[in-house]
Order: C-alpha cells, then sequence, then structure tokens
C-alpha cells in the first residue's frame, strides 16, 4: 500500500532562485516517513525514541530529482515499501505536482537500538504493520 502527504511549497523551502533549495527535500522526505510511522504503522518518532529506545536511520538514499518546484506548489510525496528485511526497510518516495515527477527517492532505513547503537530486530508490533501498511 501507498502512503500520501501533501507538503505546500513555502518560502523557507526555496533559494534566491525562487525554487526548493534541494536540502530541503530531503527534510520533507523525513517528514514524510515521520508521517507514515505515526499514521500508517502507529508508532509516533517519540514513543519509538524516547519509548522504545529505537531508532531508524537512514542508510542509503538515492533521490533523482526531474523538476522544479516553488513556492505555493502543493506536492504530494507518496512512500511505498519496497522490501522488508529482518532489521530493515526499502522506500520508494515519488514526489509529484500537477502529474508531474519533480523527484524520486530510494532509500534503507534500519531499525537501531539507541542504547547499543547496533541493529535491532523489528518488535512484532511494527513488523506486522509494515507488511500491511
Amino acid at each position: 500500500m501507498a502512503f500520501s502527504l501533501p507538503i505546500t511549497i513555502r518560502f523557507q523551502h526555496c533559494d534566491m532562485a525562487g525554487i526548493v533549495f534541494y536540502p530541503r527535500y530531503f527534510e520533507m522526505f523525513n517528514l514524510v516517513v515521520e508521517e507514515w510511522f505515526e499514521q500508517v504503522i502507529g508508532v509516533g518518532f517519540r514513543q519509538l525514541h524516547a519509548g522504545m529506545r529505537l531508532g531508524v536511520p537512514t542508510v542509503r538514499i538515492n533521490t533523482e530529482f526531474q523538476a522544479m518546484s516553488i513556492i505555493e506548489d502543493i506536492v504530494v510525496f507518496t512512500l511505498t515499501v519496497k522490501h522488508i528485511g529482518n532489521s530493515s526497510v526499502d522506500l520508494v518516495i515519488q514526489a509529484v505536482c500537477d502529474g508531474q515527477v519533480r523527484c524520486n527517492v530510494q532509500s534503507t532505513l534500519v531499525c537501531v537500538n539507541l542504547d547499543s547503537q547496533q541493529a535491532n530486530a523489528w518488535p512484532p508490533s511494527i513488523l506486522a504493520n509494515l507488511k500491511t501498511g
């Protein structure tokens, strides 16, 4: 299943050329992942980090920018799961505005125990939601 999040491009996202400054896209990608965890996986980042002592750092990200976005564009970011490992998940995020692809992302997150700083198998409840959500 796919998870979609529309994000309105604001002045804070743009550079002097009036287009989204590419590092701001990475903040938006993170927002999409954070919202997906809360809304689909059922665990907000506060609970994940502080309560469960788990993190999900990005260990690989490949991004292709295809078109510019400007202020007040409403860009819809759609996240899909491509592969679930014992302690990792491969994601694809596509950003589209008015039918035009703005960028494509392939990313790998790894579940990490924040105390040991080692990879951690997905907890059963998270794994179940990764598979169904």
